[in-house]
C-alpha cells in the first residue's frame, strides 16, 4: 500500500508537468493560428493595392511620387508579412512587418487624401468598387489583429504565471509579441469612401 501512494504522489508531479506542457503547446498553436488570420487577410490587402494604384494611375498622372511611394510601402509589407508568418512568435519580425503596415497604412492615407481631389477619379467605378473592398479588407485586419493579440496574451499569461512558468522555462517557450501599429495617426484605418 505505502509502495502505490508513493508512486501515486510522484506520478502527480509528472501528470502536472505534462498537463502545463499540452496546454502551452495548445495556447502557441492558437496565437499562430490567429496570426494565419492576419496572414490572410493582409494578403487580400495586399492584392486590392495594384488594382487600386492602376486605376487610381490615369487620372493622377502629376501624382507619381505618390502612386511609387504606396507602391514600395507594399512591397516592403509584403516582404515583412513573409518573414513572420514563417515564425510569429519572432519579435523581430513582428516589429518588422508592424513598421511595415504602418508605412503602408501612411502611404494608402496620402493616396486617398490626394485621390479626393479628383472628382473624375472619385467618381470612377472601379475606383469607388476597389475602396469599399479596401475598406472592408482594412476592417477584417483589425478584427484579425485582434483576436491575435488576445491569443498573444492567454499564451503570455501563461508562460509568465506559476506553475506553468516553470515548465515554459524548461521547455523554452518563448513569449509572443502583440500585433500593434507603430504610429499613432496610422492606427485608424484609412478612409477610402468615394460616396
Amino acid at each position: 500500500m505505502a509502495a502505490l501512494v508513493g508512486t501515486l504522489v510522484a506520478l502527480v508531479p509528472i501528470v502536472a508537468g505534462i498537463t502545463l506542457y499540452n496546454r502551452l503547446v495548445q495556447l502557441r498553436n492558437i496565437f499562430k493560428n490567429a496570426f494565419a488570420q492576419i496572414d490572410v487577410q493582409l494578403k487580400r490587402r495586399y492584392t486590392l493595392i495594384p488594382n487600386l494604384v492602376e486605376t487610381a494611375k490615369g487620372y493622377l498622372k502629376h501624382e507619381a511620387e505618390t502612386l511609387e511611394a504606396v507602391i514600395k510601402a507594399r512591397g516592403s509589407a509584403m516582404a515583412g508579412l513573409s518573414a513572420a508568418s514563417a515564425n510569429p512568435a519572432d519579435p523581430a519580425a513582428l516589429q518588422q512587418l508592424s513598421s511595415a503596415e504602418s508605412m503602408l497604412t501612411g502611404a494608402l492615407g496620402r493616396l486617398m487624401a490626394v485621390a479626393e481631389a479628383y472628382p473624375d477619379l472619385k467618381a470612377d467605378q472601379t475606383m469607388m468598387q476597389l475602396s469599399e473592398e479596401l475598406a472592408s479588407t482594412e476592417n477584417r485586419v483589425a478584427f484579425a489583429r485582434q483576436a491575435y493579440n488576445d491569443a498573444v496574451l492567454s499564451y503570455n499569461n501563461a508562460c509568465q504565471t506559476f506553475p506553468s512558468s516553470i515548465v515554459a522555462s524548461a521547455f523554452a517557450f518563448i513569449e509572443a509579441e502583440p500585433f500593434a501599429i507603430d504610429n499613432e495617426d496610422h492606427r485608424i484605418a484609412p478612409q477610402v469612401s468615394f460616396a
